[in-house]
């Protein structure tokens, strides 16, 4: 394969105007770069880009943590983040890890090993603590709260957000009210779960731990919390699903029961998803493509500048009223 050298002689210029022209440098005259481009094209030459990346010291490339690519939650943000790294000529590296702490482990001895300039966390499942000490070799920002650490952040209050809904819901009469969660152990779950003791203890009401419906994640989910609402002995009015997929889910399988959506249970999703506005559903806009398109940024800002402190950012939440309560 020709070399930079073997392209000069062939387009009669210096080693260094040819390095100019590859990299895009503004400052070359029409012609010269005319001539190295031909001389490129006859001489079929292609970069060693790892031999790019070990000079200028980048790769380009930001690398993501998320536990899957299939759930709109995650989707979501990965299309603010994507946006924000097209416009600024960069690549996301996609590391699905399903929750295993090894998986992520292997990921942050990449950002270790400079396969990637910087990383986002979308969701995880190792500690802060053994993330933190990853932040030296490249900039990190977490979709959730962080503070106190080397590590940035972009988030809603998931505590004010269930706050919300849970008064919203006893504003229209709704005593009995449940809330599905997907992960218990999650920072996001933590925070609606004490929102949600907090907020019904203060109103008078009661926090039932047999209404905390763990495991909710997909349409199935949502269409198996019917039969789940059935069995009970004693049932909720009202349901506050973490997810419009599983809103969707549960309220089309209550309808073939012959269940009413709000008459026999009150919804409210999170999301904000399309087909909460097709199917009427009230739900939270948790502003995850802007949460992805700010992680990057961040991490980008900071890549190029060379680090600084961490950032945190916190986005407002919006509360969306149909016609599901």
């Amino acid at each position: 394969m020709p070399n930079i050298k073997q392209i000069a002689e062939a387009a009669g210029v210096s080693v260094t105007t040819v390095s100019r022209v590859l990299n895009g440098h503004p400052y070359v005259s029409a012609a010269k770069r005319a001539a190295v481009e031909d001389a490129v094209s006859r001489l079929n030459y292609s970069r060693n880009m790892n031999a790019v990346h070990l000079i200028k010291g980048i790769t380009q490339t930001v690398g993501v943590v998320l536990p899957n690519i299939n759930h709109y939650y995650f989707a979501r943000i990965m299309e603010g983040m994507a946006q924000a790294a097209l416009k600024r000529n960069y690549q996301l590296m996609l590391c699905q890890t399903d929750y295993n702490p090894n998986e992520e482990r292997k990921v942050l001895e990449m950002l270790r090993n400079k396969q990637m300039d910087g990383l986002v966390i979308c969701s995880r499942a190792l500690s802060l603590r053994e993330i933190e000490p990853y932040a030296a070799y490249g900039p990190i920002a977490l979709c959730e709260r962080v503070s106190g650490l080397n590590l940035s952040s972009v988030y809603i209050d998931h505590y004010a957000s269930f706050q919300t809904a849970i008064r919203y819901l006893w504003e229209q009469g709704r005593r009995r009210i449940a809330f599905t969660i997907s992960r218990r152990n999650s920072p996001s779950s933590r925070s609606r779960l004490q929102a949600y003791s907090d907020t019904l203890a203060a109103l008078g009401g009661q926090a039932r731990e047999d209404w905390v419906l763990d495991g909710c994640f997909d349409w199935e989910d949502g269409a198996a919390l019917v039969q789940r609402l059935l069995a009970m002995p004693e049932r909720p009015d009202a349901l506050l699903i973490t997810g419009d997929q599983v809103a969707a889910g549960f309220i089309l399988t209550a309808r073939l029961q012959g269940l009413e959506v709000p008459d026999d249970f009150a919804v409210i999703g999170f999301d904000n998803q399309p087909i909460a506005g097709l199917l009427g559903i009230t739900t939270i806009d948790n502003r995850l493509s802007e949460i992805g398109e700010r992680a990057f940024s961040i991490v980008h800002e900071q890549i190029h500048t060379g680090g600084g402190a961490p950032v945190s950012e916190e986005l407002g939440f919006r509360f969306i009223e149909r016609s599901s309560v």
